[in-house]
């Protein structure tokens, strides 16, 4: 088949049966997503009406988040066992049963286990809404995730919308009650229109020595990351290198009946497209940490001020993502997922020098808005070359290990900027305070520059090659 052939073929429209396959792939992630966030705003009330601590009931997020990270490792095993419809319409049923045993929770400890179990099942939805959705999608990737990526980057800004209006008119217990007619049709919607994939199934023994070091190994580390400044949070972190490191001279032993196949990262593109989401992620979280803690210190402005100043990174991310698959499909991947990094560089760049003078509100809503715009075009043609470079029989491992990296690389960074910040201010002596800001933004440009080192390394096409 020619180029022109290929263009030809990349530019027709999708079929609806794909649309169908990815509407429907899409709403498990979205669920799961808001519900991530849907209780952050009743923790106050939650704490009052079951009478504990603001301390204790933070677990009912903090439980949740650390469940989504405990069964990713286990997603590819269990689609390779399974299949990937089966294993899709088995979590969509336990998050929805969960989602009911939450709203019916008799106290604190109750409610916080029930969020656990809801998390569990939860972390699957998204991992196997990207795995349908590649199968599904082949060379058309890029358009289906640009699509995808609207509802999932919605859903955290409106799960506190929506469980303010509930909180107003409900009980708490309708937080997670709401999720029972969703699920539901999710469900029907599910057994009628995901393609059956039984025919791909590749049962294999678990590594359970595996899982037991990678999954409390990114609990750990997703825990320490949160509270770094603690002592209990530095031991977490600690004990989560080790894990790894024994993880990996473990994987290194056990080859290819291990949880995760690190042959897969002999594969240039893919390991460059790792790196990339990575550092992707990291530079994301930690510009969300820095930015606003920078305007709320040392330019003085109030939490509204800081809010409305953020939505603008927001309003670009919104502005791009419809229109980053046609981009991947008419320029590349390398390309836009470089270009995008070049942009999210020149969005960072400004707050090294706004640090002298003070942040000027107009400065800063621009630098955001370019800031978001080119975030938003370097994870789908990333996430597009990755799954491209891999066999289809390899797709399940390759969706873990992804998934396992965009769950850590936040964490990892702004846990690095922010022990630099910490330790710049630290010794800060007759200089002001600022300068300490311009060393902590200086080094998140530093992690740009290697972005967009990464992201030249990827592929201009991305193409599946031949089993």
């Amino acid at each position: 088949m020619t180029s022109t052939d290929e263009d030809q073929r990349e530019a027709a429209p999708a079929s609806p049966h794909l649309w169908r396959i990815s509407s429907v792939a899409i709403l498990g992630a979205f669920l799961s997503q808001m519900d991530a966030t849907v209780v952050n705003v009743s923790l106050s009330s939650l704490a009052l009406e079951l009478d504990t601590t603001l301390s204790g009931i933070q677990w009912v997020t903090s439980g949740y988040l650390l469940a989504l990270a405990l069964t990713l490792p286990l997603s590819g095993w269990l689609v390779d066992r399974m299949g990937a419809k089966a294993l899709y319409l088995w979590c969509f049923a336990a998050f929805t049963l969960t989602s009911a045993l939450c709203g019916l929770a008799w106290s604190a400890n109750s409610l916080i286990g029930f969020r656990i179990l809801q998390g569990m099942s939860g972390g699957l939805l998204a991992p196997m809404a990207q795995l349908i959705m590649v199968r599904a999608a082949g060379d058309r990737m890029a358009r289906v995730f640009g699509f995808a990526a609207m509802p999932i980057l919605l859903a955290p800004l409106l799960g506190p919308v929506i469980a303010g209006e509930l909180l107003h008119f409900a009980s708490w217990r309708w937080l997670f009650l709401v999720n029972l007619p969703f699920g539901a049709l999710a469900i029907v919607l599910a057994a009628l229109f995901l393609p059956h994939d039984r025919h791909e199934r590749r049962p294999r023994s678990l590594d359970l020595i595996g899982l037991g070091l990678l999954s409390p190994g990114v609990v750990l580390f997703l825990y320490g990351s949160e509270r770094a400044a603690d002592p209990f949070g530095l031991s977490a972190l600690v004990l989560s290198a080790l894990l790894f490191v024994v993880f990996f001279w473990w994987v290194k032993r056990k080859k290819d009946d291990a949880i995760i196949d690190l042959r897969l990262f002999k594969n240039g593109i893919f390991s460059a497209a790792v790196v990339t989401q990575f550092l992707m992620m990291g530079i994301s979280y930690a510009g969300q940490m820095l930015v606003p803690v920078f305007l709320a210190r040392v330019g003085g402005l109030s939490p509204s001020e800081v809010g409305l100043l953020l939505a603008a990174q927001g309003l670009g991310m919104m502005c791009t993502y419809p229109f980053v698959g046609s981009l991947v499909e008419r320029l590349g991947n390398r390309n836009v997922s470089a270009g995008g990094a070049l942009a999210a560089l020149a969005g960072t760049v400004p707050f090294i020098f706004l640090v002298n003078g003070g942040p000027a509100s107009a400065v800063v809503a621009v630098a955001l808005f370019v800031r978001g715009m080119g975030l938003s075009c370097i994870g789908i043609p990333t996430i597009s070359a990755a799954y491209a470079s891999v066999n289809r029989e390899d797709l399940p491992m390759a969706t873990t290990a992804l998934n396992i990296v965009m769950r850590v690389g936040g964490p990892a960074l702004t846990t690095l900027c922010a022990a630099f910040l910490g330790w710049r201010l630290a010794a800060q002596t007759a200089t002001p305070a600022s300068n300490a800001y311009g060393a902590a933004f200086a080094l998140l440009c530093a992690f740009h520059l290697v972005l967009c080192a990464a992201a030249m390394r990827l592929p201009r096409k991305g193409r599946r090659p031949e089993a």
